[in-house]
């Protein structure tokens, strides 16, 4: 009884220590200009660089040398990289068509990834990524900055928990700037985001995608039942090669979703406007809120912040946590590998409903 005892301790013990211990990651490419969120991160007990893979020489010592890190840390193969360095998680920050790749030399070596928005650039290949992931065990998350933002959080709160609207109705979301090279990307970033076959396409994926997963994360999973699209080149001097304005119709058996992107806003914006049977959400940024329902006189202003609302304005901790067992994802969650297949569906629906001009319907 008491070896029982004392077995029971020690592994109690190891446990802690090694849900304490910093995770050891890795990075898989640094063309993403969302890179510098990872380098630029304040020092936390969560993670640990141990390595980075970028074939582009010359970018990575740029990027050593901005961010102080020692350029040892970098590798020209991914599989050496990963044999090398032992990473047990990885965060994606090259072109959304080199994802695939990242997740079927990481599941097999069984470490978590996390890509940034979107999951793939085209169904067949997200559903390609979900089979190593799912028999390898490992989590496969997206990263997208309306999952950091409180009036995200608190806007799910008030549809599905609290009742506050009623049923959904109708979602309207805007979200783009002015245009990649307009607020100035840098040349590795802007080269594969205006590439058909490495993005996927051009705003309608670079911003469809949030509407999609939001959508998704506020309707708990439901599949819509058709999508349409159309997309516009007003700039074709700037994108030759890819769209850079679209509007897609997410319809749902009783719901409906307009999902704004766009190359072409006077300036950058992220918001959603959720409209219910009995009321209505407007969040107008991460942290502004207006809403209304049936039971008051006029509309109110908030700000929500994350003393407010259980969010992880940081994505890097939230992976971290998912990976130590501290957060147990929902399959409609933001991050979530179903959420984010559906959102690649609805994106390929778009595409083709752009394409020949007509209403595609979904699981005929």
């Amino acid at each position: 009884m008491f070896l029982a005892v004392l077995m029971f301790a020690f592994f109690n013990i190891q446990a802690q220590q090694s849900s304490q211990m910093p995770i050891r990651l890795a990075i898989a490419g640094l063309t993403h200009g969302h890179a510098a969120f990872i380098l630029g991160r304040k020092a936390k007990s969560d993670f640990n660089l141990v390595g980075i893979y970028e074939p582009n020489r010359e970018l990575a010592l740029r990027y050593a040398e901005n961010y102080k890190f020692n350029p040892k840390l970098i590798y020209d193969n991914l599989s050496k990289m990963l044999d090398s360095v032992k990473p047990e998680a990885v965060v994606a920050f090259g072109s959304i068509y080199d994802h695939m790749s990242v997740v079927e030399a990481c599941a097999p070596r069984g470490i978590h990834v996390m890509v940034e928005k979107p999951l793939a650039t085209n169904f067949e290949y997200a559903k390609r990524m979900e089979v190593p992931a799912d028999k390898f065990h490992i989590y496969l998350l997206t990263d997208y900055e309306t999952s950091w933002y409180p009036t995200t959080a608190k806007s799910f709160q008030l549809v599905n928990d609290s009742n506050f609207i009623g049923n959904i109705k109708k979602v309207i979301i805007h979200d783009g700037h002015q245009g990649p090279k307009e607020i100035g990307v840098n040349k590795e970033f802007l080269a594969w985001l205006t590439d058909p076959v490495q993005n996927g396409g051009g705003a309608l994926i670079d911003f469809g995608c949030y509407g999609a997963n939001l959508m998704t994360y506020l309707m708990q999973g439901q599949e819509p039942v058709s999508v349409t699209a159309v997309t516009r080149h007003f700039k074709p001097d700037i994108y030759p090669k890819v769209d850079d304005e679209a509007t897609i119709i997410v319809s749902y058996q009783d719901a409906q979703c307009i999902i704004q992107a766009s190359w072409n806003w006077p300036f950058g914006r992220k918001d959603m406007e959720i409209y219910g049977e009995t009321g209505y959400i407007i969040a107008v940024n991460n942290n502004t809120m207006r809403f209304r329902n049936g039971k008051m006189d006029s509309e109110l202003t908030r700000q929500v912040t994350s003393k407010d609302i259980t969010v992880y304005e940081d994505p890097f901790s939230y992976f971290a946590n998912v990976i130590k067992g501290k957060i147990k994802m929902t399959t409609s969650d933001p991050y979530s590998l179903e959420n984010n297949i559906q959102v690649v569906k609805i994106l390929d629906a778009a595409r083709e409903s752009a394409e020949t001009g007509k209403n595609v319907i979904l699981n005929k």
